[in-house]
């Protein structure tokens, strides 16, 4: 709501508001300046947090996210902020995993995984290797058809999954006949 002061308008539904989330047995959660730092049984995530106007607070096995006068921005900010700390603690906890198909009705497609690069050859009869880059912190099994990637970092681990997708899109030909490529079929514990 704008309250008209002659000639500027003011934004007076500006509120204080908080976050509270529970950190859950087995997990510490710490902070050092503006990073939050998540430790569990299957490793530790550092995340750096950008904003100067959402104050981070942890005791009691919880942290608590404020803000004084925010306004929407800064809330929807404090709710991406709260996302991104749920999925640390979920990641620390149990890697998440994403679950790719290799399919290939043309031309038998193989994938070799070398250092942080995955090869991959013979994608529709092409002579020259297509590449996806592999994450620092992404484990990678080949099996067969099926590309497991596991991370304790969710976005690691779809940033990958995505390269991938991405090094294995066809352009200029028709989806209905060419369906060849590496595709997504779980992403998190989720089946697409």
């Amino acid at each position: 709501m704008l309250k008209s002061t002659g000639i500027l308008a003011v934004d007076v539904m500006k509120k204080n508001i908080s976050q509270i989330i529970e950190i859950p047995e087995g997990v510490n959660a710490g902070k050092e300046g503006r990073e939050i730092i998540v430790k569990g049984k299957e490793g530790e995530i550092k995340k750096k947090i950008e904003t100067s106007k959402i104050l981070l607070l942890i005791e009691d096995k919880k942290i608590k996210l404020e803000s004084k006068n925010a306004t929407k921005r800064e809330r929807k900010t404090m709710n991406s902020l709260k996302a991104h700390i749920k999925n640390m603690i979920k990641g620390v906890q149990e890697q998440f995993e994403y679950q790719l198909k290799i399919c290939s009705s043309h031309f038998p497609i193989s994938v070799e995984l070398k250092d942080k690069e995955a090869i991959i050859k013979n994608f529709l009869g092409e002579k020259v290797p297509r590449k996806a880059k592999i994450l620092e912190g992404v484990n990678i099994e080949n099996k067969g058809n099926l590309i497991v990637i596991k991370s304790i970092d969710k976005e690691l681990a779809g940033q990958t999954a995505a390269n991938f997708e991405k090094a294995t899109t066809v352009r200029a030909r028709d989806r209905r006949i060419f369906q060849d490529g590496i595709f997504i079929i779980q992403k998190a514990g989720r089946k697409i």
